[in-house]
């Protein structure tokens, strides 16, 4: 195990950095997460029926678990101990060939960068409703090595709620089916994990052969965000823009692509319900939609610097993908894609779904 990243110093600083939740007495924290509980098992046959995926009716491959906000970075830091160490374990290999991390200093930097990813994770703690982790379950600690799990942040989920002044019933419905449609996916397409883990190491390591210029394309990168007076396209993905050489933006390419496939699938299912399962559907994405429009010049500063306004329009453009060939080839003939790797679409078919469907041999 690389000692580049102390992951319990990460996980220790998002929980110290992590704003305070809604406040609860002890009754209302239980109340709520018996509901959770009861609207995510509520939401599964939903998800079954809307995207005809068998394996929706029996997910025992997987756990939900209801999390605060330090559970929510705890769990992720083993979620990236995971994606990462094949990475870190390069990284410390070339330091020690090139002699240039000694003991000392490899503690150092695993104090700081574990202080670093605390921070980020601090502010991401409270900005996430739910998630689908399938790696965790790899990190040595795990007796279950083929176990994902479903996170449903309670505080946050209250607070959106609170925020929207919507139905609290209808609202956790309404987030459980996306993230139960994540869980689906993987069931559904055992493969996927591999695959994305797979392409994660790729990626990294192409970073790893262009380290050299990293320093100039970070300066680049920065001078390209909002507020440092040079940003002139707002389409900029903050630290994704460190990707320059042809094969690392065709990885990032292909993890874009299936990021914008997972997403907007999930959005779609998420928005298939009509009022006689979630009543106030309609206003709860109005609202929903409406709440980057307040956000601070400082929270959009990070949220751009840790491309997650990219990740926005991930959700966007594969909801318009899956929605697109749904629409030419029906549902059964979209589900195609979780068959296997070479079934995924690629960033441009994404964008133009009729490329997948004629690539698919479902074109009519």
């Amino acid at each position: 195990m690389s000692t580049l990243i102390n992951w319990d110093l990460a996980a220790s600083t998002a929980a110290k950095l992590a704003p305070a939740g809604p406040k609860l007495s002890g009754l209302e924290v239980s109340a709520a997460v018996a509901d959770l509980r009861k609207m995510a098992d509520r939401s599964v046959p939903y998800v079954h029926q809307i995207t005809g995926l068998e394996v929706a009716a029996d997910l025992r491959d997987s756990q939900v678990l209801i999390v605060d906000r330090a559970s929510w970075a705890k769990a992720n830091t083993q979620g990236f101990s995971v994606m990462l160490a094949s990475t870190l374990v390069r990284v410390e290999q070339r330091a020690r060939e090139q002699n240039a991390l000694k003991p000392a200093a490899r503690a150092i930097s695993g104090t700081v960068t574990g202080a670093q990813l605390g921070a980020v994770l601090a502010f991401l703690s409270s900005k996430v409703l739910g998630q689908y982790d399938p790696f965790a379950a790899l990190a040595s600690e795990s007796s279950v090595p083929s176990a994902g799990r479903l996170l449903l942040v309670a505080p946050n989920i209250i607070s959106v709620e609170r925020e929207l002044g919507v139905d609290p019933a209808d609202f956790r419905l309404w987030v459980c089916l996306h993230e139960q449609t994540h869980r689906v996916q993987f069931a559904a397409a055992p493969w996927l994990r591999d695959h994305m883990l797979s392409e994660v190491n790729k990626l990294s390591s192409l970073l790893l052969g262009n380290m050299d210029s990293l320093g100039e394309r970070v300066s680049s990168a920065l001078k390209g965000l909002p507020g440092s007076g040079t940003a002139a396209d707002s389409s900029r993905g903050g630290v994704l823009d460190l990707l320059q050489d042809p094969q690392e933006k065709a990885a990032l390419s292909h993890l874009t692509a299936v990021m914008s496939l997972l997403e907007g699938h999930a959005n779609v299912v998420m928005d298939a319900v009509d009022a006689s399962i979630v009543p106030t559907v309609k206003t709860i994405r109005q609202r929903f939609n409406s709440r980057g429009k307040d956000r601070g010049a400082v929270e959009k500063f990070i949220r751009n610097l840790l491309g997650l306004n990219a990740k926005m329009r991930q959700y966007t453009d594969g909801a318009r993908f899956v929605r697109a060939v749904v629409d030419q080839v029906g549902m059964p003939g979209f589900n195609r894609v979780w068959e296997s790797a070479e079934q995924l679409p690629t960033e441009e078919e994404i964008h133009q779904p009729a490329l997948w469907v004629r690539r698919m041999g479902l074109a009519g």
